[in-house]
């Protein structure tokens, strides 16, 4: 007898930016990100798995900001304040993803992640843009403003 797929359940804590309020929200989770109390969007910041990267990242239905880095690399702990501003400044239009390469060689693999940091902005898992490399918050915000208007579902 087939078993069905799991249900993706792990959530994270996001505070509303608008009321404060607190939300759970799931990783996996289809359509937008709102706060349950005032209803205002919520900026989707969250990680993903080999595992679970397909449920996460390409079965979405908001553009993702692919973050491919590594606890270990300096220049990935410099981008990771413009990743989460990313979230924040693009609530309601992008879904941020946060991949460890060394935890998920399989999708450090599936996107040639020769070298990290490594920024993809995807449309359903396909690559609308790459950043390689460290860029400062202002520069990373630019980029995704630029980059998110090709990635329209």
């Amino acid at each position: 007898m087939a078993q069905a797929p799991q249900q993706d359940t792990r959530a994270d804590l996001v505070a509303c930016p608008h009321c404060g309020k607190r939300n759970r929200l799931r990783a996996a989770a289809a359509g937008l990100a709102r706060c349950g109390s005032c209803r205002g969007l919520l900026p989707w910041l969250t990680d993903a798995t080999d595992r679970d990267f397909d449920a996460v990242v390409v079965q979405s239905s908001l553009p993702v900001l692919l973050d491919l880095w590594a606890p270990w690399c300096g220049p990935c702990r410099m981008v990771a304040p413009g990743v989460e501003k990313a979230a924040q400044a693009y609530a309601g239009r992008l879904k941020v993803v946060k991949v460890n390469v060394d935890d998920s060689p399989e999708t450090a693999t599936r996107y040639q992640a020769q070298s990290i940091p490594l920024l993809l902005l995807l449309n359903r898992g396909e690559v609308v843009a790459r950043q390689l490399g460290a860029v400062p918050p202002d520069a990373l915000l630019q980029w995704v403003e630029r980059s998110l208007p090709s990635a329209k579902p």
